[in-house]
């Protein structure tokens, strides 16, 4: 006789669901309806394979990562994170890339409602309210990463952008400089605005005269853009210093600074954001703020998990400390090619 759930049933003269439940331990069996079941599982051989076990468990042992741009390399780096974890306690990862689309990512969550995955690590980016996220989920676990969503309480993973701007401003302020670019990205992006707060507020404590603003979308080629409609702030050197929300914004400015001609750092300071591995390459090599981007999709994932395992809904988010990493893309302002230069010798290095 073939081994087999139903025939495990049927060897032990109970229903099906009897044997899932006996299986899943979700309902109680009487001890002899569950002796009965185990003793026709060892006459047929019956071993539960893990979709079977799955199944009668209500669970699918998927978690769902949703991200914006999957060839960024950011949000590639976040994905080998929660992978690493999920793979390490017996779950898959299905990837949802937004595009940065309001109806892909709607589909997206429409797949969760239907509850294909077990539960959601959320970086989409896609300007989402709580109440849509949360009727998506419909109240399947959900941790946010990168970016919190108004109105939500679920525990949210974030590095210290603000902090991560801070340092951006004050490192570019210690060598001297006073005006500078913003390469930004949507406003209703939380990850990038705290980071443009975070600059604008210390870059106007420490003496910093002028901060345009320029959109780059979180691209290379959004950054390259940008960079050409302040090409002629850049030439006339009323803009020393570019400071980029993500490293791919940077490195796209490189290039096109390169383009144009333009000698970096002589001419002009360029910094970014992340420390993604091209940072490194590019040259000049990048000046930029690092977060453990790996570590946050490793958090994401062991919050997501426990809240799986113990359904406690206290689980609280993590901060990741960011840190200043100087390469070669920044140096001093020359104080004969820039109006805005530092005027007083003895107030360089000054902070906040």
């Amino acid at each position: 006789m073939e081994a087999s759930i139903k025939n495990v049933a049927r060897v032990a003269g109970v229903s099906i669901t009897t044997v899932s439940h006996t299986l899943s331990g979700k309902r109680h069996v009487s001890a002899e309806l569950a002796t009965r079941v185990r003793e026709a599982m060892e006459t047929l051989g019956y071993t539960p394979s893990r979709s079977a076990r799955n199944l009668a468990l209500g669970k699918t042992q998927i978690i769902g990562l949703l991200v914006p741009d999957i060839g960024n390399a950011f949000f590639a780096e976040l994905a080998k994170g929660v992978e690493r974890v999920a793979s390490g306690r017996g779950y898959n990862v299905i990837i949802g890339n937004t595009g940065f689309d309001r109806s892909r990512g709607l589909m997206y969550l429409e797949m969760i409602r239907a509850r294909a995955v077990d539960g959601v690590v959320y970086a989409s980016g896609s300007p989402f309210t709580d109440i849509e996220i949360s009727g998506g989920t419909n109240n399947i676990p959900l941790v946010l990463v990168d970016g919190e969503v108004a109105g939500s309480h679920a525990p949210l993973v974030a590095s210290q952008n603000l902090e991560g701007g801070r340092l951006a401003a004050e490192h570019l302020l210690g060598l001297g400089h006073r005006s500078a670019l913003l390469l930004s990205a949507p406003s209703e992006l939380a990850t990038g605005a705290d980071r443009v707060t975070g600059f604008v507020e210390a870059w106007r404590a420490g003496g910093g005269r002028a901060v345009q603003n320029g959109q780059g979308g979180f691209t290379a080629e959004g950054g390259q853009a940008a960079i050409r409609h302040h090409m002629g702030e850049i030439l006339q050197g009323s803009v020393t210093a570019i400071f980029a929300v993500n490293d791919e914004m940077a490195i796209g400015a490189l290039r096109e600074l390169r383009a144009q001609g333009i000698s970096v750092p002589d001419q002009v300071s360029v910094m970014g954001f992340d420390d993604i591995r091209s940072a490194s390459d590019v040259h000049p090599s990048l000046t930029t703020i690092r977060q453990d981007v790996s570590l946050l999709g490793e958090r994401a994932a062991e919050i997501l998990l426990t809240l799986l395992a113990d359904g406690d809904e206290t689980v609280e988010g993590e901060s990741v400390p960011v840190e200043l990493i100087v390469r070669e893309s920044t140096s001093p302002v020359d104080p004969r090619t820039s109006p805005h230069a530092m005027v007083d010798a003895g107030q360089k290095g000054q902070g906040r």
